[in-house]
């Protein structure tokens, strides 16, 4: 039995995280080696897992 493929995206992209979060792309990778925005690498691609853009945001807001 197949099962369907998640319509939403688990992981992100640079591009798109920079987009959702309004960031320049120096900004991002800021916060990937600060560790501040956890991500993975997959062969030379980086994603950032939704989860984690999530978590981001929270604690951004919990520091406001």
């Amino acid at each position: 039995m197949l099962t369907a493929v998640p319509t939403t995206p688990e992981a992100l992209t640079v591009p798109e995280v920079m987009k959702a979060l309004r960031l320049s792309r120096f900004k991002v990778y800021d916060l990937i080696r600060s560790n501040e925005l956890p991500s993975i690498k997959i062969g030379r691609a980086r994603r950032i897992p939704v989860d984690s853009v999530r978590a981001f945001l929270r604690d951004q807001l919990e520091e406001a």
